[in-house]
């Protein structure tokens, strides 16, 4: 690679690159491309075609494309109303975000919200707003890579805890004092739920706060799909929630919220809020329309939770052992070569899921996650079924070392 890029450079005359640089990517990634990859990146397997079963997005809802959504983004679009890019901070309380900002609000349970460009910098503004270097964040060892990237761009103490253990949380306070807690509402490489009512107790016994990621549960969990809080009705003891809304909502933005006499406070603290342009009219426009088709989806949510009961169950048949209990199912191979040939070999027969590997998980837990969503048809779901049937022979799900870890830890 060192090769290639000073070639690069001499046949059009780039300027130099640092030999620091070089020493970089000659350390943490050539030997990976070269010897481990063999020159072939993990992410680039086969073109879905028009037969092909997407297991591979986050829609859960199968909203995209909606006449009420794409009317709203096109009237947004005709109208003849100029609009004025700008940092969101100065869209006044008459601005359409302003009103998808407390649409969020209302929906989640919570006061106001914050829009932000996506939820990855909705977690980071959020730290960077509730957290500083003297205060410990206490957070849970799987929750999303932007919450520990927010605990360090607020430049604070990160306190992990166990998975899911609130026992350990609760101890890990008695040593360092209150704080602030990050935990997912539904963990996105696993599918696993928070034990949130367990979490609050803890938080509230030692005096902290609590920050909720609802990515995974807005749109598919509590009533009119209002998120995990609202369904175990923990709203009014949740301090602060945050989300991508480029999950269920099916969109490209990020909120998160908090109680209405910090909002002064947050939108010149956060710095994705204060640095970033607003979102556009149109985008707008389509939040706002989503947000109201999911609160009446009940049938789609349904649908969805029946998808997701009907998969996990045909693959425990198989020997497919599955953390979690939600849409997202981890098949957790190990190396990132297995996951790869894992997916290759999926996609050749028509399914098509995504392929995780370090950072995005830890060395040697790489996986195909299969995220379902409402529209799967029952065709889809037994042509799924038999493919997964089909490569067990192959692949060995029985050998797996995360199979074995969840036998172990279910008894």
């Amino acid at each position: 690679m060192e090769t290639h890029l000073c070639n690069t450079r001499a046949t059009h005359n780039r300027p130099q690159l640092t030999a620091g640089l070089h020493a970089r990517i000659a350390r943490d990634f050539e030997p990976r491309w070269t010897r481990d990859w063999g020159g072939r990146s993990l992410l680039e397997g086969r073109m879905p075609g028009p037969d092909a079963v997407r297991l591979d997005g986050n829609d859960y809802l199968a909203v995209t494309g909606h006449p009420d959504i794409v009317a709203a983004q096109v009237a947004a679009l005709l109208q003849e109303e100029q609009s004025v890019v700008q940092s969101g901070l100065f869209q006044r309380d008459e601005h359409p975000a302003r009103a998808l900002e407390r649409q969020l609000a209302a929906w989640t349970g919570q006061e106001d919200a914050v829009l932000c460009q996506s939820g990855y910098a909705a977690n980071i503004g959020a730290m960077q707003s509730l957290a500083d270097a003297g205060s410990p964040v206490y957070i849970d060892t799987l929750a999303h890579a932007s919450l520990w990237e927010g605990i360090r761009a607020a430049g604070a103490m990160a306190r992990p805890f166990r998975h899911n253990q609130p026992e350990h949380l609760g101890r890990l306070m008695e040593t360092h004092g209150p704080g602030l807690v990050a935990v997912d509402s539904v963990y996105s490489t696993t599918g696993e739920i928070c034990p949130l009512a367990a979490i609050v107790e803890v938080v509230e016994r030692h005096g902290s706060m609590l920050l909720v990621d609802e990515s995974h549960s807005l749109g598919t969990h509590g009533t009119q799909g209002a998120g995990l809080s609202v369904a175990l009705g923990l709203a009014d003891r949740v301090h602060f929630i945050s989300a991508s809304l480029a999950k269920a909502v099916a969109g490209r933005a990020g909120f998160f919220t908090m109680p209405a006499h910090l909002r002064q406070y947050i939108i010149t603290a956060s710095f994705p809020t204060m640095f970033s342009s607003c979102l556009l009219a149109h985008e707008v426009a389509g939040l706002r329309a989503t947000v109201s088709l999911l609160q009446q989806a009940d049938h789609a949510r349904e649908r969805l939770h029946q998808n997701t009961r009907r998969v996990r169950s045909g693959l425990a048949d198989l020997g497919y052992a599955l953390p979690g209990s939600e849409q997202i199912l981890a098949l957790e191979i190990g190396s990132e070569i297995a996951a790869r040939d894992l997916r290759d070999a999926m996609e050749t027969l028509g399914v098509f899921g995504s392929i995780f590997f370090p950072p995005a998980t830890s060395r040697n837990r790489s996986m195909v996650r299969l995220t379902l969503n409402a529209g799967l048809t029952d065709s889809e779901l037994e042509h799924l079924q038999k493919v997964m049937a089909e490569l067990v022979p192959r692949f060995r799900p029985d050998t797996w070392s995360s199979v074995r870890r969840l036998r172990k830890s279910a008894g």
